[in-house]
This record gives structure tokens, sequence and C-alpha cells, in this order.
């Protein structure tokens, strides 16, 4: 007779678990902040957005990842914001972008002034004024979170272009690799 006691009590907790769970998913899921919903506005705006990034921010495939890092790129004294398009999956970052006024009023709108829309498992950050991105280089037979190599490119401003050019390309080992090769090559942002 005490067995339907324990297993009502065992199914109760788990109810109540599974009410606990949903609560704290539905309480988790935050609102995008102001930042994400203006840079969201502005990729859709831009006709320079590929179709393939704005079906993914449209449909809630992809995000503007709340991690948006302000520094001058430029150099112009003014910050300039690094955007990455995530689609919170294995795909990681999708797209990298950086928006600046350069050359502009600083109430003008902000421009991309480097768009990059066909990643996958993109990284991305500035150091030293610079924008740094890796990218997975992926061999046949390589897992998901471990690519052969990685390529990084680093990119800083050119006042003559006005845009962000590549001033340094190198291949690192990946998390399982072993090569390395270091090359410079000046050649235009995409």
């Amino acid at each position: 007779m005490r067995r339907p006691r324990i297993v009502i009590a065992a199914l109760a907790a788990l109810a109540l678990a599974a009410v606990a769970v949903l609560a704290l998913s539905v309480g988790s899921s935050a609102q995008p902040s102001k930042s994400q919903q203006l840079f969201r506005k502005t990729l859709l705006d831009d006709a320079k957005t590929t179709s393939a990034i704005k079906k993914l921010l449209r449909d809630r495939g992809g995000i503007v990842a709340p991690e948006i890092e302000f520094a001058d790129l430029t150099g112009d004294g003014r910050t300039d914001a690094l955007v990455r398009v995530d689609t919170g999956g294995a795909a990681g970052a999708v797209a990298i972008y950086v928006f600046s006024t350069d050359g502009k009023a600083e109430d003008t709108p902000l421009r991309a002034v480097y768009r990059s829309q066909q990643l996958y498992r993109a990284k991305a950050e500035i150091v030293d004024g610079a924008l740094n991105v890796r990218v997975a280089q992926y061999r046949s037979g390589d897992d998901v979170c471990c690519p052969g190599k990685l390529i990084e490119r680093v990119y800083t401003w050119s006042d003559s272009a006005s845009r962000l050019v590549l001033r340094n390309s190198q291949e690192l080992p990946g998390p399982t690799g072993t090569t390395t090769a270091t090359t410079t090559m000046p050649q235009p942002a995409r």
C-alpha cells in the first residue's frame, strides 16, 4: 500500500520540477538591448546586408549578439561598434560588421565600414585599435568543435581607402592541428 503513495509523490515532484524549469526558461529569455535593436534595424535596412543574414534576423534564426564591442577603430576620436550576427547554435557567429560615422558628422547614421557575411563559427575582437577575426578551416573528418586550423586576419583603418584593410593573415593550429604559417597580405576588406 505504500507503493502508490511513493509513485504519486514521485510524480508530483517531477511535475513541480517541470513547472520550475519552464518558469526559469521563460523568465530567462531577455529582451534585446537597445544596442541590439538598433543594429538589427540598421542591418535590415542596409541594402548591402545579404538576403541570408536578413532572413536569419527576420525569422529569429539569428540575433545581433549582445556582446557588442565599442572602440575607436578609425582613428577619428569617435567610438565605432563591432557587431556580430550569431545563430545561437553550432554555427556561432555567421557575420561580422564594424559600424562607424568616420568622415561624417557625429549625428550621421552609422554605416558599415567592414562586413563579412558568410562565416561559420567566427570570432572577432578589437585588440590595440585593430580588428582581429578568426575563422575555422575544417578538413574532412574534423568535428565541429575541433577544426584542423584557424585563419586569423588583422584589419586596420586606412584613411586613404576610408575602410578597414587586411594587414596580416596567419594560419594557426586548430585545437587538434599542428601546422602554422604566417603571411602578410595587404588586401581590401570584404
